[in-house]
């Protein structure tokens, strides 16, 4: 939404590379790329089941509401039991839990997941961390994680990258260099 002052945006889905400067979001959108956003920000006075419907608005994913509803329904049971209520009344896990079902009712090949942590008590932020690691494996999304709970990121981390002050600092290539670097164990890791 906010046009850079320099460099590029590129994004690979399905083999094709696409430039996303100068794309309006329902076109990022439309491409495949799903964001859940820090702080969740679903339509509290709506219910569970009109914020999943809100998702759904990339032309592909109108087509497969039914399929992609039951798809969430089965990710997330618990929205499928509170799917009359109103998201605004839900616990902090819930509402998480219905903004990664809401991202994923577009049938997303790239699922940007912005600080999934923030808010919630540890033993939620490992579920949810454990449930965005399934849906991953499960059906091969590729998940781009902005996450400052830098152990729990480990956990699912195919490569990472420590970003300060806008700056790649550190690259690591697999999470087996990133739990072995130095600075990592001493500045993220307490080690």
């Amino acid at each position: 939404m906010v046009r850079p002052s320099g460099g590029r945006i590129m994004a690979e889905i399905d083999g094709i590379t696409h430039d996303l400067i100068g794309r309006s979001t329902e076109e990022i959108v439309d491409l495949g790329i799903a964001l859940v956003p820090e702080g969740r920000r679903l339509f509290p006075r709506l219910t569970v089941e009109e914020n999943l419907l809100l998702g759904a608005f990339r032309p592909k994913a109108r087509a497969e509401i039914k399929t992609n509803l039951a798809f969430c329904h089965e990710a997330f049971p618990r929205l499928a039991e509170r799917r009359g209520q109103l998201a605004g009344s839900m616990s902090g896990g819930e509402q998480q839990m219905l903004a990664l079902a809401r991202a994923l009712m577009s049938a997303p090949r790239i699922l940007l997941v912005d600080e999934p942590s923030v808010g919630l008590a540890p033993v939620l932020v490992s579920r949810t961390i454990d449930k965005i690691k399934e849906l991953k494996d499960r059906y091969q999304l590729t998940v781009l994680m902005a996450e400052q709970n830098f152990p729990q990121a480990l956990r699912i981390a195919d490569r990472g990258y420590v970003i300060v002050h806008g700056k790649i600092a550190f690259e690591g290539k697999s999470a087996d260099e990133l739990n072995n670097n130095d600075l990592i164990r001493k500045f993220y890791l307490g080690l």
